[in-house]
């Protein structure tokens, strides 16, 4: 590992070499154990020190929060005094986790947010901030967590928090990113078989005839319509829509661009519509509930199935660097990737291990 940066940070590196020394895991030393489904026992900063360069294909973490809960005693991350310092420790930790990760690999950190003498922190927004400083990394997207039965505040001067970002970060352009496979159980609902009749675009027609195109633009316009209509047809267009120079408003905003050059250059634009739903930021979800759970924060299995599948391919490694209760390593094995996780305590790791060696091959379609 380079030694690299200002006074702080090199007396900090000269440290993890210190540790790195003294690490022993399984009878192994940190430089060969195996990133293929195996939990850690140690603090995430020595181990991720230890990992080789760009080795992961997908990090998902969800820090102690700040001065939020207890876990297995006041020790490590979240007990900082200050916001600043917290933010530090994500940040030494979010470094080691952007250095591991591959090219075409992703970082998704959930943030937990804090009130202090009653003023809102915004701790996972100064994170995010602070984050996108590092010259090797860009912020993707913000996906907010709706938790539809939020824990009950009992303040009579305040709403009752039920929102958490997931902050998905990569390093390069090439991240590994299948949409359509974020919340694709809503397209089984959406994508319902449709009895078309002969009248489809039958009004398109007599549109382009009464138009001010030209002849040549006409018979262009008509061309392409029969050609979308075939395709809806044969299943492989849910529906479509036609805008016509003189006779429709110019796309706006986010449909300009693109749709616009064509209706300029060809007097028309056909939008064709595929009837997925569509991906947003955003993901609903239940506070999960584990019966016999000995760990006081626990991800939802369903948010972390849909970041999985979304964002890995089947045997991908996937590290979750404050494992916790095991649920990404849980739901890594039922999604056919490979795990590694990281714990500072012996008796998550144990709790983590028997979820995985006891869980089914399930997999969640709905948050309900």
């Amino acid at each position: 590992m380079e030694i690299t940066g200002n006074i702080t940070d090199i007396k900090y590196n000269v440290f993890l070499k210190e540790e790195l020394k003294k690490i022993n895991i399984n009878g192994s030393s940190a430089s060969n154990f195996s990133l293929e489904n195996n939990i850690i026992c140690g603090d995430c900063n020595v181990v991720l020190a230890s990992l080789p360069d760009d080795s992961i294909d997908l990090i998902i973490t969800s820090p102690p929060y700040f001065q939020q809960r207890e876990y297995c005693g006041k020790t490590g991350i979240g007990n900082e005094e200050s916001i600043d310092e917290y933010i530090e420790s994500l940040l030494k930790i979010f470094r080691q986790c952007v250095r591991v990760i591959k090219k075409t690999g992703t970082i998704v950190f959930n943030v937990g947010d804090k009130y202090i003498n009653g003023n809102l922190l915004l701790v996972p927004y100064r994170f995010a901030i602070e984050a996108q400083k590092e010259s090797n990394v860009k912020l993707i997207n913000e996906v907010i967590w709706h938790k539809i039965n939020p824990t009950p505040k009992q303040v009579v001067k305040k709403l009752i928090p039920s929102n958490e970002p997931f902050f998905i970060f990569a390093k390069t352009n090439d991240y590994h990113f299948n949409k359509n496979a974020f919340l694709e159980y809503k397209d089984k609902f959406s994508n319902k078989k449709k009895n078309v009749g002969n009248d489809i675009g039958k009004k398109y027609f007599g549109l382009i005839d009464k138009s001010d195109l030209s002849n040549e633009q006409k018979e262009l316009a008509k061309k392409e319509l029969n050609e979308v209509i075939k395709e809806v047809k044969a299943g492989n267009v849910d529906s479509f829509r036609m805008k016509i120079k003189g006779l429709h408003a110019l796309p706006y905003g986010g449909q300009a661009g693109g749709r616009l050059t064509q209706i300029e250059n060809n007097g028309f634009t056909i939008i064709k519509i595929y009837g997925n739903s569509m991906r947003m930021d955003f993901i609903e979800s239940c506070v999960e509930s584990i019966k016999g759970n000995i760990h006081p924060a626990v991800f939802p299995e369903f948010i972390i199935q849909e970041f999985i599948k979304m964002l890995s391919n089947e045997n991908d490694i996937v590290l979750d660097p404050f494992l916790g209760s095991g649920t990404t390593a849980v739901v890594a094995k039922k999604l056919n990737r490979k795990y590694f996780g990281i714990d500072i305590h012996q008796e998550y790791i144990e709790y983590a291990n028997e979820r995985i060696n006891n869980c089914d091959t399930e997999i969640m379609e709905m948050f309900v």
